[in-house]
């Protein structure tokens, strides 16, 4: 057992651990920071999908560097296997680490139905793991294999059976009314399923698996809630993950309600030497303030730069104010971006909401080569106007569209505000000036 002494541990090497080691080394430069984690290789987590199909094909193009040698920024690759919060010590395999600031950073892990609990040993049925040696483990087995049923319709498993369509698999995708529909309204949702459906990508929707069928140590298909069979040679399951929050809880620190540990708006736990970011953290809706499940990459690295940035004081009196669930896909050629809520989502919530759509082309005149269309939607509050949501359905410019439509929301923007907003626009990049979608969509919500 080796022993050693840092000022700042960070157990996890995700993006929200290893952006919260640089901006710490970057405000702390004095001081010593350790980053303890499991596994020697890591993955991209939202490059997984691709790994799978003709744009990455390899696990290794998808490998995450762990960042460059920083002086005060040290690496070990072993397991934590309890956390003493009073003597400020972590006992790993094969180390033992005292710390001054401990900062969780352990992410997430798949989060699977009851229904399918007991086919997870099954040797053809699989989750969504992140880990290198996981995923690498699925890539092989489905080499030879050609029914491949995909269960969930969030952002992993659209991708996942996209992906897989485009390397000759027999895929289908099972799931709720539509895809993606969390983050898209059913206007917006069916543009992806005519997509994937075009790709060959078989859609179950409306209907939930209910369970899978074996014979003997394989799954042989699966059942949906009314009865109908789906053959499959390897059941998959994207249907989202949970906050890996064990060591958290086994050392008693506090949880919040969907079993991430809770912060306060500069990510302190009530120790407010220990901290937790990224999927591990709880995390709060920008525009509800209620508990939130949403976990992203984005969030998760906005978090870690609070984190690493008020470790020893408080440098800016303006925390992390909720994650506005900010999201973006390619279905196919086309790009499908969201952020904030829904028009679903603000009805579930009893906002008083209005909506404005706007569809044009991507480029001016719309006889450029590359043209293509672009849609715009925007939810905003009815009587002040502050937007609330937005979806975007283009080109890849749709993924810095709805960036825009993610700042207008965190900085409490309106209507009037976007009305007027100035834009660079030029024929080969851009929209018209005369029919920027942002704008001409703002125009149409306050028609309302």
């Amino acid at each position: 057992m080796t022993n050693i002494t840092t000022d700042i541990l960070i157990i996890g090497a995700g993006p929200a651990g290893l952006v919260a080691a640089s901006t710490a080394s970057e405000n702390y430069p004095n001081k010593q920071i350790t980053v303890i984690k499991e596994f020697e290789k890591a993955q991209v987590p939202c490059g997984i999908p691709y790994v799978f199909g003709k744009i990455l094909g390899d696990v290794e193009k998808n490998a995450m560097s762990c960042g460059g040698d920083v002086a005060n920024i040290s690496k070990i690759v072993d397991t934590v296997t309890s956390i003493d919060i009073e003597a400020k010590t972590v006992t790993a395999t094969q180390h033992t680490i005292s710390f001054d600031k401990l900062i969780f950073a352990t992410g997430s892990i798949p989060f699977v139905h009851k229904n399918f609990i007991d086919s997870i040993p099954l040797d053809n049925v699989f989750v969504m793991e992140k880990s290198y040696d996981e995923v690498k483990r699925l890539q092989e087995y489905l080499k030879d294999k050609k029914k491949i049923i995909v269960i969930g319709t969030g952002f992993i498993g659209v991708e996942l059976a996209c992906e897989l369509s485009t390397v000759g698999k027999d895929v289908a995708i099972i799931g709720g009314g539509h895809v993606l529909a969390g983050s898209f309204d059913e206007d917006m949702a069916i543009n992806a399923e005519e997509i994937m459906k075009d790709m060959g990508v078989k859609l179950a929707l409306g209907q939930h698996a209910s369970r899978v069928i074996k014979e003997n140590n394989i799954a042989k298909s699966v059942e949906l809630c009314d009865g109908t069979i789906l053959e499959a040679d390897v059941i998959i399951l994207a249907t989202g993950y949970q906050p890996n929050t064990q060591l958290a809880k086994n050392a008693g620190l506090k949880l919040a309600r969907y079993g991430g540990i809770w912060v306060d708006e500069y990510m302190r736990t009530k120790n407010k030497d220990i901290l937790a970011i990224g999927d591990c953290s709880g995390r709060r809706d920008f525009i509800t303030r209620d508990p939130s499940k949403v976990m992203l990459a984005s969030t998760s690295a906005a978090e870690a730069r609070v984190a690493g940035s008020n470790l020893y004081s408080i440098k800016n009196l303006k925390g992390f104010n909720g994650t506005i669930a900010i999201f973006s896909t390619m279905v196919g050629d086309r790009a499908f971006a969201s952020a904030g809520v829904t028009e679903a989502r603000a009805k579930q919530e009893n906002i008083e909401y209005s909506a404005g759509f706007f569809e044009g082309m991507n480029r001016h005149p719309g006889t450029i080569p590359d043209a293509s269309k672009q849609s715009v939607k925007l939810i905003t509050m009815k009587n002040s106007g502050q937007i609330i949501g937005g979806q975007v359905i283009g080109d890849k410019e749709a993924g810095e569209i709805i960036n825009i439509i993610g700042l207008a929301i965190e900085a409490q923007l309106t209507v009037h505000n976007i009305i007027s907003l100035q834009v660079a626009t030029q024929p080969l990049l851009t929209a018209a000036p005369t029919t920027y979608p942002i704008v001409k969509a703002a125009q149409n919500t306050l028609k309302k």
